[in-house]
């Protein structure tokens, strides 16, 4: 496990003092709120008719400028970043020179620079990971990096409703944008604001990055026009449902980027990155061993993360890294890494935990698809 992984954001949280106005219980090793009170209906905010509002403030967020960004960034992540527009997002990795998984980001490309600027969005485990990773390049060439995650606020809306709320309460501009654009806007009761399309849910949603003492003016802007605080607790069961893995819970750097399920932040045509040998070898001459797979249980009170997935024959054949109650399936559902060989949906498994045996299918994710009925 690294580092960063055990050392896990302990973020003060620009909105803390929101946060506990509205009676959040809030999570002291990493700074985020877990509940405010009705972990159902924060859930439902998201699945059913609304739109929930969640603070990502724990999660890093960096800027790389520079004549010579793109050139350092292109040769250490998997997307193809010549192939990112101004104003426009990706997904990617960092991989190492063995193809194991540093962190999942996303890349926006910001316009309007004087030089090529671009922001990078990684989970709170990972956000060291990333600095020191880039940070070494500083002294090689013109590539800045401005760590601004302790100066800014990331709130995400997710649901149904997100686009009409991003509307009324942010301006079209903004609700807008295609899934891959993103804007970097001076909004006039917010300042400077950062927004792009994004889901944590599976769900419809947007990402917003604004600054410190604007956020919690954003953050009542959008509750008053509908948003339901989410906590964390609500949006793992949510993550979990949409197949996202999380880094140091479904993936860390034992994983090759190939096995974790982040295929569309892969480029099989830019040429040469770190890592790039092991992760081409991977697809064009055979397969991985293993690769991150839904589960569906069932009622399976008691099961438990790190459970083995056994074969019908008793053979090991994986373990469970993420397990959530899905309200929306009625069932038990899991992650887990397994082996090639039983990787089809629909194939029967069981997992054991704590003396139990769990029956399960192997099924293909996201286990909820949540599509909008917005144009």
């Amino acid at each position: 496990m690294t580092e960063a992984v055990e050392q896990l954001a302990a973020l003060k949280s620009p909105l803390e003092e929101t946060h506990q106005q509205l009676g959040a219980t809030m999570d002291a090793a990493s700074g985020v709120p877990l509940s405010y009170g009705d972990l159902l209906a924060e859930y439902a905010a998201v699945r059913e008719s609304g739109a929930g509002l969640i603070d990502l403030s724990s999660r890093g967020r960096m800027l790389v400028s520079g004549s010579e960004a793109l050139a350092f960034l292109n040769g250490l992540i998997t997307n193809d970043m010549k192939t990112l527009q101004e104003n426009t997002w990706m997904p990617a990795a960092f991989p190492n020179v063995q193809g194991r998984l540093i962190a999942s980001v996303r890349v926006l490309r910001l316009a309007d620079q004087t030089t090529p600027t671009f922001l990078i969005d990684t989970e709170a485990a990972t956000h060291d990971a990333v600095a020191k990773n880039i940070q070494r390049f500083t002294l090689a060439g013109d590539f800045h990096v401005n760590d601004i995650t302790n100066e800014t606020a990331h709130l995400t809306i997710q649901g149904y409703e997100a686009q009409s709320l991003m509307t009324t309460a942010v301006g079209n501009d903004a609700a807008s944008l295609s899934a891959s654009a993103a804007i970097r806007m001076r909004h006039e009761r917010f300042g400077d604001l950062t927004v792009f399309p994004s889901t944590h849910t599976g769900a419809d949603g947007f990402d917003l990055i604004v600054r410190n003492d604007q956020a919690a003016e954003l953050w009542q802007t959008l509750q008053s026009h509908g948003a339901r605080p989410v906590g964390h607790n609500a949006l793992e069961i949510l993550r979990i449902e949409a197949g996202i893995p999380r880094y140091g819970i479904d993936m860390d750097d034992s994983n090759v980027v190939s096995e974790t399920g982040l295929d569309d932040a892969v480029s099989f045509t830019k040429g040469c990155y770190v890592g790039q040998e092991i992760i081409a070898r991977i697809k064009y001459r055979g397969h991985v061993a293993k690769k991150l797979s839904g589960l569906l249980c069932g009622p399976a009170a008691g099961l438990q993360k790190g459970a083995s997935i056994q074969a019908t024959d008793g053979k090991e054949i994986g373990r469970v890294t993420s397990v959530a109650d899905s309200p929306q399936l009625g069932q038990t559902i899991a992650l887990g890494y397994l082996k090639y060989d039983y990787l089809a949906a629909g194939t029967t498994v069981k997992i054991v935990s704590s003396d139990k045996s769990f029956p399960a299918v192997v099924t293909e994710l996201p286990f909820v698809t949540q599509v909008s009925t917005q144009n």
